[in-house]
């Protein structure tokens, strides 16, 4: 009798039919959602910080405009690249070399406040998602309870954070594109406008990074290891 009333209260607070069966693959689910969450958030801190470093936001393809009249005039436009940090260029014998806006202690020296600007909130963004890839980390190896739950809350609202600040580095990086350094370059290249040259690989990448991005706060809620209430719907934050 004693032993068919505890496992009759016991299926109350589980709130299954069996708390043995039901029980053990919820906590597997969460704790699996946890990991899927710091192992994302890992990842996206990698191709954000390797985006942003990347000399590849705009690109200018090697293009032979015709043969060349005599031994001296060469009508090959080299190809180049310039990033956030970086421009590259090739040089005649064929080798791609890359050198800073004026050193990496000489910011004022990138040729564009446009893109000085981008720099700070991409690299904001980035140093703000590799904390809360942090938190996540450290919210793995807590026990369940309520210190977890606002570890992930918090390391949620920074992602979401750092969502909109690397979003808005890449909006007002076109901005850059009419510095007189892009234009010897692209050409008649405007704001928003590339002129010659076109958007490469670096910048593409951030874009995509960004958009992962959205979907960790998501992720950061259902990352504790115990839920008070199961929520129906998913809810940000």
């Amino acid at each position: 009798m004693h032993a068919l009333l505890f496992r009759h209260k016991k299926e109350e607070e589980t709130g299954f039919g069996s708390g043995f069966w039901f029980g053990s693959p919820i906590s597997i689910m969460l704790s699996c959602v946890g990991c899927f969450w710091v192992l994302l958030s890992s990842s996206l801190v990698a191709v954000c910080s390797f985006s942003f470093i990347s000399p590849a936001w705009i690109i200018k393809e090697h293009v032979r405009t015709g043969p060349p009249k005599n031994q001296d005039q060469n009508q090959d436009q080299d190809s180049v690249s310039f990033g956030l940090l970086w421009h590259c260029s090739e040089a005649l014998d064929h080798m791609y070399r890359c050198y800073t806006f004026g050193g990496l202690g000489r910011f004022t020296e990138i040729p564009s406040s446009s893109w000085q600007t981008s720099a700070v909130l991409c690299s904001g963004g980035c140093a703000l998602l590799a904390v809360s890839s942090f938190f996540s980390i450290v919210s793995i190896f807590l026990p369940g309870g309520g210190c977890e739950r606002r570890i992930c809350t918090l390391a949620g609202y920074m992602q979401m954070a750092s969502v909109f600040i690397m979003a808005a580095g890449l909006l007002v990086f076109p901005f850059g594109l009419n510095s007189t350094l892009v234009r010897s370059f692209c050409g008649d290249s405007d704001v928003y406008y590339a002129g010659d040259c076109h958007m490469g690989w670096g910048y593409m990448l951030a874009i995509v990074g960004v958009m992962l991005t959205v979907f960790l706060p998501f992720f950061a809620k259902y990352a504790p290891k115990e839920q008070l209430s199961p929520t129906p719907l998913p809810t940000l934050l």
